[in-house]
């Protein structure tokens, strides 16, 4: 009995855990199927680029179009956390977007995982000699 009510407590826990984890993520990267599901509570229009749900990528990634890094993060809650995050272009699109990047991090899977999404890897945006290392699926 004392062990099914640990293992019941230890499942609880994981289960708060999870829950709390989704809070410290980026509107940058959340999964989508439309624009209008991105940047929640933000005014897109402010935004500095056209806001973008990225098919090319599974599951849909928010991002919006931007010209340096310092377009990402620009308006009052676009990032939520302070995740440092860059403007890249994204394999042959010839176009540049935000992206939570995992540059300089120390162990770049798990700063994903953590920071974005269980699924997400770090990788090159692909972008030809622009390429950043951001979190993507």
């Amino acid at each position: 009995m004392r062990s099914l009510t640990l293992i019941s407590l230890v499942g609880s826990l994981a289960v708060l855990t999870l829950a709390g984890c989704h809070d410290d993520h980026e509107n940058t990267g959340h999964a989508c199927t439309a624009v209008d599901q991105c940047y929640p509570g933000v005014d897109q229009a402010s935004l500095l680029g056209a806001v973008v749900c990225m098919d090319r990528v599974v599951g849909g990634y928010c991002t919006h179009q931007c010209v340096v890094d310092t377009d990402c993060c620009a308006v009052a809650g676009e990032c939520e956390t302070g995740f440092p995050q860059a403007c890249a272009p994204f394999e042959s699109t010839g176009d540049r977007y935000c992206f939570l990047s995992c540059e300089g991090v120390a162990d770049e899977a798990t700063y994903c995982q953590d920071n974005a999404d269980p699924a997400f890897g770090c990788r090159s945006t692909g972008g030809g000699s622009d390429n950043r290392k951001v979190c993507v699926p």
